[in-house]
Parts: C-alpha cells; sequence; structure tokens
C-alpha cells in the first residue's frame, strides 16, 4: 500500500488475540500473588532520568518504591532519602550495588532501567527472565544484536516492556498526529526532516583521573571497553563517548525517528546510509560525532536527520524536533509545540504543550526536570502501568523501541563503513554486506557475556 495514501486517509486498524484458555488461566495464577497488592518498583540506576521516571510513577500510581540500585554510592543514599520523602508510605527502600542482587531479593514486580545505555540489554534480560515487567530507557541497546535480544526475550517470558521513548505520549504530538496528519492536512508526504542543534557534546579535555571513592568504577563500565576513569563520563556526560552509547544519533535522533515512525505508521526502513565525524570540535575528549547526517529511505518517504553541536540553529523556534512536507502543509513539531502551515487556503493550527504545574506542583521545585516532559512521561507511566494489568502491549512496546533503537544504530554503522546499508529486518541482517553484519554486535569486556 501506498504509504501517503495510507496517512491521507487517515486510517487505523485495532488488532486483537486471543488466548486459549489454560494459558489464559496459567497467567493468571502465576501472576495473582501481584495483582493482590499494589505493584513493588525497584529503580536500577538512580541518576538524572532514573529519579525523573520514577517519580512521575509516583505522581500517577499507588505503586511502592522498595528497591534501588546503583554503583555511586552517594546518588544511592541520595535518592533512597528523596524517594522516602515522596512516597506515600514514607518508607526508604533497600538498596543494592548491584543489580543483580536487585533482581534476586529487591522483592519487586516492576523493574525501571535509569542506567546509562550499555547495561540496558543485560539488566532487562535479567529482569524478564525473573518475572519482572520493566520500563527501560531508549534507546534499549548499543547494538543490534543486543536490542532484538531484549524483544526476543520480553516475548519469550510474555513481560510487558515500556520503552522510554515518550514522545508517543506527549499529549501536544498526539493531538497533532490526530488533527494534522491522520486528517490528512498534509496531503501527499515526500520528506521529513529530523534534526538537533543543541550544543550538547561534552567540551574540554580534563586529565583522566583515579575514580572517585563513592563510584565502582569497573562495575559502572560493566560490559564496555574500560577507559582510563575521566571525569566528563560520570555522572550524565557519558554520551559523550562511543563506548557507552551511540552519540547525539543513539540519544536525540532516536526520539525524533520514533516520533515520526509513531505518528505515520512506519516500520523499518528499507535503507540507511549516513555521514559524519568529528569535523570542528576537534580539542575535546569526547569521540562522538559532532556532525552528522543521516537518511532513513522507507520507499516513497525519506526522512532525513542531521545534528551539529555547535553554530546557531535554522530555525530558534525548532532547535530538536521534526518538520513533515506534504503537498498540502508543513508540520513543525516539537516537545514544546507543533505549528501546521497550510499551503494556500486553509487555517494554520498551532498547540503549545501543556505543564500541568499547578496539578503536580513539585514539578515546580525538583532539580533538573524538564518541565515539560514531565506530563508526557507521566502519561507514559500511566499507559505502562495499564498495560502491566491488561497483558496489553505498551504505545512504546519494545519491539518499536527496537526499531526505532536499531535503526540509528545502523546508521552509525553506515558512516563508520562510508556506505550505504540494505536491511532486511525478516533475517535481521544487512543485505551482501559481510562487513556490516559483523558490527551488528560488540565485544563485550569479561567477564560479561552478550546475549
Amino acid at each position: 500500500m501506498n504509504r501517503r495514501k495510507f496517512i491521507q486517509a487517515g486510517s487505523a486498524i485495532a488488532a486483537t488475540g486471543t488466548t486459549s484458555i489454560g494459558a489464559a488461566a496459567s497467567q493468571l495464577a502465576s501472576s495473582s500473588n501481584r495483582t493482590a497488592r499494589n505493584k513493588r518498583v525497584g529503580l536500577i540506576g538512580c541518576g538524572w532520568y532514573g529519579k525523573v521516571d520514577l517519580f512521575r510513577l509516583l505522581q500517577v500510581s499507588p505503586v511502592e518504591v522498595v528497591s534501588l540500585c546503583d554503583v555511586d554510592s552517594t546518588l544511592l543514599e541520595e535518592a533512597a532519602d528523596m524517594v522516602a520523602e515522596r512516597q506515600v508510605s514514607k518508607n526508604r527502600p533497600k538498596t543494592f550495588a548491584d543489580y543483580r542482587d536487585l533482581i534476586k531479593h529487591g522483592d519487586i514486580d516492576i523493574a525501571i532501567i535509569g542506567t546509562p545505555d550499555h547495561w540496558h540489554a543485560l539488566q532487562m534480560i535479567d529482569a524478564v527472565n525473573a518475572g519482572l515487567d520493566v520500563y527501560v530507557q531508549k534507546p534499549i541497546g548499543v547494538d543490534v544484536i543486543e536490542c532484538k535480544s531484549m524483544v526476543d526475550a520480553a516475548r519469550k517470558q510474555n513481560r510487558v516492556v515500556q520503552v522510554g521513548l515518550q514522545r508517543r505520549s506527549t499529549p501536544h504530538l498526539e493531538d497533532a498526529k490526530k488533527k494534522v496528519i491522520e486528517a490528512g492536512l498534509l496531503g501527499d508526504i515526500g520528506l521529513v526532516e529530523i534534526y538537533c542543534y543543541y550544543h550538547m557534546r561534552a567540551k574540554g579535555n580534563p586529565p583522566d583521573t583515579d575514580p572517585p571513592a563513592n563510584l565502582d568504577y569497573d562495575m559502572w563500565t560493566g560490559p564496555a571497553p574500560m577507559r582510563p576513569y575521566n571525569k566528563l563520563v560520570h555522572p550524565r556526560r557519558w554520551r559523550a563517548f562511543e563506548e557507552y552509547g551511540n552519540g547525539i544519533m543513539g540519544d536525540m535522533c532516536v526520539h525524533m525517528l520514533d516520533t515520526v515512525r509513531w505518528m505515520m505508521g512506519l516500520g523499518w526502513p528499507t535503507r540507511i546510509s549516513s555521514t559524519g565525524g568529528i569535523l570542528v570540535e576537534t580539542d575535546s575528549k569526547a569521540n562522538i560525532p559532532d556532525t552528522q547526517t543521516a537518511t532513513f529511505d522507507f520507499n516513497d518517504l525519506r526522512v532525513v536527520w542531521q545534528h551539529r553541536s555547535y553554530g546557531s540553529t535554522p530555525d530558534k523556534e525548532y532547535p530538536w524536533g521534526a518538520t513533515f512536507y506534504g503537498s498540502k502543509g508543513t508540520l513543525r513539531a516539537s516537545v514544546h509545540k507543533f505549528d501546521f502551515q497550510p499551503v494556500g487556503k486553509g487555517e494554520p493550527i498551532k498547540q503549545d504543550v501543556g505543564y500541568e504545574l499547578e496539578e503536580f506542583p513539585e514539578d515546580k521545585t525538583e532539580k533538573d526536570l524538564e518541565k515539560h516532559v514531565a506530563p508526557a512521561v507521566r502519561q507514559h507511566m500511566k499507559n505502562f502501568m495499564d498495560c502491566v494489568e491488561s497483558r496489553e502491549k505498551p504505545v512504546s512496546d519494545i519491539e518499536e523501541g527496537h526499531i526505532s533503537s536499531a535503526s540509528c544504530i545502523l546508521a552509525n554503522v553506515s558512516m563508520k563503513l562510508g556506505r550505504s546499508l540494505i536491511w532486511d529486518p525478516e533475517t535481521h541482517q544487512v543485505v551482501d554486506d559481510d562487513e556490516a553484519n559483523k558490527l551488528l554486535a560488540r565485544p563485550y569486556r569479561a567477564p560479561w557475556v552478550h546475549p
């Protein structure tokens, strides 16, 4: 079916499934102990966004946070104090330095994973194998095979896994999807530009040092290559190093590519190509590209990404976002708002983010909270918890997270090899490219074993 005509029609299809009586009874019996009380939650990774996710969950669901884990003892104790203050019971959760101990002894039903990207796969797979439902941050993994293994584990164990791609739960973007794209106001869409011009790449070149006493750096590094400790890496700026993630492509493009896929009902791209490198900020210790362009080919639609971590943004109102170009109009969308401009006659449509600060006054004072994103995270958590009860797939199911994450990873593979990649989602292989296929899994540092 022609994708653009499908979107213009604005049609939607609801899929239903059946379960055998025996399987349903078995599932009911195995989950009875989890439905008899409020869900018990454990957080793995108590840094910035781990706490953002956890505290939004506390705002919308009567859960009990019983366990926390982090390899930084300072972050861990601070988080335990904050949870005790914010949850209704005022109970202080148990603390663990090793996520495996939390999974085994934490007495939890749900795990939230907010660790750096290089840890997501092992922690999520261990959690679902232990019978837990999981909320895992994006991107779901650092290589394609990791991501596929996470989907396989979730399906095998029949676990609900929501990925933190919360643009799918952003109220004003839900309205843009319905009012503009599904209403056919754009006409035929041939090009979507996605982009990020934030100056977010770590700068400076401080010397390597011994890690601080509060950080178990060997465990923090885990399956990633061992680098000398540098203060640029922890906390938060580890994204500037390719050992732990996939750069701005894996951090910011994954959000906007996923937004486009969700809004337009897209699956896998068929061809991916990318170029870029460190072209300007050559004096920083960071080793991820400061400049990158990628094209995701969906046959009759091109989605083109660009990022620069220097210079000015072409559109000050949309420094990070997506622009949909159609025969009847243009839609610009971001975390802050959306703006539809028709070609010729027709009424423009504009809508800003809603902050919900009066309904959730703690948002006003929470340190480092992106206040404009909080409503989306809350709605994402509501959807997750609804699906934990219903056992349906959430809006950002692990397979959707896999497609968006792996597509961005493949863009980095294309950039590294200097050629386009033709992707076959059935075989999960790059077509006729053995060199590219060897890069679908990264080596793990012993004793950690790749899934």
